[in-house]
């Protein structure tokens, strides 16, 4: 690939995206905790993002003072000190038909969001006393549903479940349509050596298609396996961005007639 059409790429995949997290919160800069539902592959997990100035040392509690992180520079790095950090939790599968080997770890929604009660999130820098915090809920969106591309627009409707995430809590139900603020939709080849060139964007609830950038698709080869993801990004009281339900679909390509992707690829 000629290096113009690599520039290029890289400009539309690093798009600078809209803040997602509280701002301010308190004395740190942002901070985030929300939980992330991948419907198609059937798993969960906890995010947090928060932004301080020169820490060494952050920790987060959880709704009851308990303490669930621990971080420490150290070295050369402590002396540098930190500012934002960002870490995900291991996302098991929620259903135990998912279960691919025997010592998988199976965490049905039930058990994650008593794992994870809702509540305020605190954190504390360099050993001293909670320096912001913010609200986990257990409001979840529903999964996107037919996530389609048609070789310009991605498409999706608000769905009505989670998707391979079945298990649910007595009473629970999904969040309706107008407690979600945003959707976030990705395109990426599906081909180990395009994969890291992507499209991002983050549009308003209210929008359910989106056209693909033409420079975007004309700087991969024709016929490159594409596949799409979006996800329903539940909105806060606050107007910060909450909890994520993500749909993935594959089978596209580049192509204007996606009826020949499949004799494309052969």
């Amino acid at each position: 690939m000629c290096k113009s059409v690599v520039s290029l790429i890289g400009v539309l995949a690093s798009s600078t995206l809209p803040a997602l997290a509280d701002e301010p919160c308190g004395d740190l800069g942002e901070c985030r905790v929300l939980i992330e539902v991948n419907a198609t592959d059937g798993d969960i997990g906890f995010h947090v993002l928060f932004d301080g100035e020169g820490w060494e040392e952050a920790q987060l509690s959880g709704p009851g003072g308990q303490p669930l992180f621990d971080a420490e520079a150290s070295s050369m790095l402590a002396d540098q000190t930190l500012t934002e950090n960002f870490f995900e939790s291991a996302e098991p599968v929620c259903e135990e038909a998912l279960r691919e080997e025997p010592e998988e770890e199976v965490v049905t929604l039930p058990e994650f969001l008593a794992r994870f009660p809702a509540g305020n999130y605190g954190f504390s820098l360099d050993g001293g006393e909670q320096v912001g915090s913010t609200m986990l809920t257990h409001t979840l969106p529903a999964a996107p549903a037919d996530v389609e591309f048609d070789g310009k627009w991605i498409s999706w409707r608000y769905g009505e479940d989670l998707g391979e995430c079945t298990t649910w809590p007595e009473g629970f139900m999904v969040a309706p349509e107008e407690a979600i603020l945003a959707y976030e939709v990705a395109m990426e080849p599906d081909d180990d050596a395009l994969s890291k060139f992507g499209y991002r964007v983050v549009v308003p609830a209210s929008v359910h298609q989106v056209l693909v950038p033409r420079a975007y698709l004309k700087a991969l080869p024709a016929g490159t396996p594409l596949k799409v993801e979006v996800g329903a990004i539940e909105g806060r009281d606050d107007g910060s961005f909450g909890n994520q339900t993500f749909s993935e679909a594959d089978g596209f390509c580049n192509l204007r007639n996606q009826m020949q992707c499949e004799s494309e690829e052969e």
